[in-house]
């Protein structure tokens, strides 16, 4: 900061990705800076010398935080905007419960308030501000900040920051576009974009960002800092600039609160004397250049699933909807024989391979792990495949994760329709064994992956899947959201 004289500066969120590069920022500068984070998304891998950090959820802040800040920089909110969607709860504990805790602190210290508000609240004229918590929440937490920050006569400024990319990105289920694509051109993986893949995107260098924060801090008043390149590119365009041709990229279904363009209005930011010094093309040149795409590896999953077509419920047939929504993908499913009619069973997709094992009768689930091991093994050995993938925590799964230590497979396991509420004690001990054995475990809403983590006793697997890893991102939120889809329509 140009001012001499130290202030001290709290930075909620201080050990994600923008919030380290604004508490490096802030301690070059002379300052003292606090850094308040519980650590959902933020790591202890981003702690900068000089910080002083301290653990704990925004809406305690009074009982981390004695001090009087000279400003406050809360950054410290949930941060996925079609994720969202699948965990409302947590949102609503973020970025409502965290923020209304905030703005009380910021209302008895009687400092300066700079709010890290969002872009969506601007998407396609304004609609997509009600498609999902986190738009919603943020749009709230804009308009309570200005609302408080005009009643009590208080110092305050909020920005609006657009796709933010650059060092310290996150990957995996609350990664960034940019990080996600660097993942999959390093892997060889096939490039997941959600379609249609011309939404336009405002993608701002994260050293913009924190010069745009700095300068806020010292000068700002009011709202509507917009902080964002307004060079704008389509979600394709980015793919080509690492790249990845048609044949490369294959298109996810369209997502709830994915918006197609972004109103941005950076005249009040410029005014204060900033502008964008960075691009995203000479970014992304400079890590192409630097290193080589990964070998381009088969569009392929093995799925271990106890029942399939015609024998099917929610998780199987929203399964069979994901298949048929990737055409490009082809999925080899290990499943039982279960009753004898399945061998005339209709083709379920072009790009689904059944392989059932099995006698033909209900004892099939008792022999699937076995039987699905050695099935999955003549497959691999034909094969190369991404990942692998169990629908539902069962006796698929069992054999998934047999198959997983022999054959060291990443394995996925999604929960889906599976009623884990009421398990008997031994299915719970059997559970725990195959969740923590599995590299990454998601239900398809929070609600159920509390359950699970209960059962557990500790956080769900959360593990790379290395080389699949960005792409097995998008296919488990895009099953999850066929699920949650097919499951309203059924309640309605």
């Amino acid at each position: 900061m140009t001012d001499q004289k130290q202030k001290t500066i709290l930075v909620t969120g201080g050990a994600g990705f923008i919030g380290s590069h604004l508490c490096e920022r802030l301690a070059k500068g002379g300052h003292r800076v606090i850094s308040l984070d519980n650590y959902f998304v933020g790591s202890k891998e981003n702690h900068i010398e000089g910080v002083e950090y301290r653990e704990g959820h925004t809406k305690d802040i009074a009982e981390h935080i004695a001090e009087i800040p000279d400003i406050i920089y809360h950054l410290g909110e949930y941060s996925r905007v079609e994720q969202s969607i699948l965990e409302p709860d947590i949102v609503y504990d973020l970025n409502t419960l965290g923020t209304r805790a905030v703005v009380e602190f910021w209302k008895k210290k009687r400092c300066k308030l700079v709010y890290a508000g969002s872009s969506t609240k601007f998407g396609d004229g304004g609609a997509t501000r009600h498609t999902s918590p986190y738009a919603r929440t943020k749009a709230e937490n804009s308009e309570l900040v200005k609302h408080i920050g005009e009643e009590e006569k208080l110092p305050y400024a909020i920005t609006y920051f657009y796709n933010v990319y650059g060092p310290r990105e996150r990957s995996g289920v609350y990664g960034t576009v940019i990080e996600h694509f660097k993942r999959m051109y390093l892997s060889g993986t096939p490039c997941a974009v959600v379609a249609p893949g011309t939404q336009m995107r405002n993608f701002t260098h994260v050293g913009d960002i924190i010069d745009a924060l700095v300068v806020v801090g010292e000068k700002g008043q009011g709202d509507e800092y917009g902080l964002g390149n307004e060079q704008a590119y389509s979600v394709l365009d980015v793919a080509g600039m690492f790249g990845f041709g048609k044949e490369d990229i294959v298109l996810f279904p369209e997502r709830l609160g994915n918006r197609m363009s972004s109103g941005i209005d950076t005249a009040k930011t410029r005014a204060l004397g900033w502008k964008i010094e960075r691009s995203l093309p000479e970014y992304i040149r400079a890590f192409t250049d630097e290193r080589l795409r990964g070998e381009k590896r088969e569009k392929r999953v093995l799925v271990f699933s106890t029942t399939m077509h015609p024998i099917a419920g929610l998780a199987e047939e929203a399964f069979v909807d994901l298949a048929r929504a990737l055409p490009a993908v082809q999925f080899d499913v290990i499943t039982t024989r279960f009753a004898r009619s399945v061998d005339d069973a209709p083709s379920l997709a072009p790009n689904v391979a059944l392989h059932r094992v099995g006698v033909g009768a209900w004892v099939d689930k008792f022999l699937l792990p076995v039987l699905g091991f050695f099935a999955g093994r003549r497959y691999t050995s034909r094969h190369t495949y991404l990942f692998a993938w169990s629908i539902m925590a069962s006796y698929a799964t069992f054999a998934a994760v047999l198959f997983k230590r022999v054959k060291n497979m990443p394995l996925l396991v999604t929960l889906a329709d599976h009623n884990i509420d009421n398990l008997s004690g031994i299915y719970r001990i059997l559970l725990r064994r195959m969740i923590s054995n599995a590299d990454q475990v998601y239900g398809t809403h929070s609600a159920q992956e509390a359950v699970a983590t209960c059962i557990v006793g500790k956080v769900l697997p959360r593990n790379s899947l290395g080389e699949g890893d960005a792409f097995a991102n998008a296919l488990r939120y895009a099953y999850a959201d066929v699920v949650r889809m097919r499951q309203e329509k059924h309640d309605h």
